[in-house]
């Protein structure tokens, strides 16, 4: 009689080898984006700098690493998925790196902060495949939202918002019966107290903000693309109705309490209380789309 040993060396040695070549495939994946990271330090560093001095970009600074606990929580999903290298990834990284050398020459910044993330996605498709891509790709998308508008979209942007902050708000303080007066960004509240609505109010910082917040509950939730796409886009009007809020309950503090007091409630409580409230209607939002429109339990379930 004879007996088997499955724990041999003989046999733990293919075993082994599988180890040592998966082992082998991260180091050289990890060495290629530490490349990466090395090579476009110069960019990573203006982008941290940014979002610790900029607080309308300051949210940028969590994007990485949300996405990379979406990653994490989609790992079962991903963990099927046939890595293929692509030699398409080429066609990601030559512009990429196209785009970067532009901005250094006209020193466009932005130029090079976008092209990280297309050289990231073109790693991806290179190392990883079609497939894997294609399970990313909204991950990779969401990491457009880390880099800080352009100079020029950023005005084209905080201009029209400022202005609609002040407007809304000379409005509701009329309704409310107090008189006021609107010059330019400027108000002129009772006849003598002049609140002028800075750049910093005008609901930038809570825009970029409550926008990723969507665009990650999109991510998540298991609802219909169109639906996702509903959830992003109502971020803006979101954010443009809880910054009109906390602009209209500062003056009105403002008004009645101190300018000190008002000053505090903006830049600390309601800076910190308009989150849970956007969250919170982005929630209602979510409940009335699926009280208009119920789900067929005999079709096929929609992948997130």
């Amino acid at each position: 009689m004879t007996s088997t040993h499955t724990d041999s060396p003989a046999a733990r040695r293919p075993e082994a080898k599988a180890w040592i070549r998966l082992g082998t495939r991260w180091l050289g994946v990890a060495a290629v984006f530490a490349t990466m990271i090395w090579s476009y330090w110069p960019v990573i560093r203006s982008l941290i700098r940014e979002w610790r001095t900029d607080d309308n970009y300051s949210v940028g600074g969590l994007i990485p690493l949300v996405a990379i606990a979406l990653l994490w929580g989609d790992r079962k999903k991903l963990a099927p998925c046939t890595v293929r290298p692509s030699l398409w990834g080429l066609a990601l990284i030559i512009p990429a790196l196209l785009a970067r050398a532009a901005g250094m020459v006209v020193l466009f910044e932005s130029a090079e902060r976008y092209s990280l993330v297309a050289m990231i996605a073109g790693l991806v498709l290179l190392i990883g495949g079609r497939e894997v891509l294609r399970k990313t790709v909204w991950v990779l998308l969401f990491l457009l939202l880390m880099v800080p508008l352009p100079g020029k979209v950023h005005n084209l942007v905080s201009g029209p918002l400022q202005s609609l902050a002040t407007t809304g708000t000379v409005m509701t303080l009329e309704l409310l019966g107090i008189t006021v007066v609107q010059e330019g960004q400027v108000m002129v509240v009772n006849d003598h107290l002049r609140i002028g609505v800075a750049e910093a109010c005008s609901g930038l910082r809570l825009l970029t903000a409550f926008v990723a917040v969507a665009a990650g509950m999109a991510y998540i939730i298991r609802r219909p693309p169109w639906q996702k796409f509903i959830l992003l886009c109502s971020s803006i009007p979101v954010a443009i109705l809880c910054n009109w809020l906390r602009a209209v309950v500062t003056v009105f503090l403002l008004i009645t309490i101190s300018s000190g007091f008002a000053e505090r409630f903006f830049h600390d409580f309601a800076g910190f209380a308009m989150m849970p409230l956007a969250l919170m209607l982005l929630v209602i939002e979510l409940r009335i789309l699926s009280l208009l429109f119920v789900e067929d339990k005999g079709a096929r379930p929609i992948r997130s």
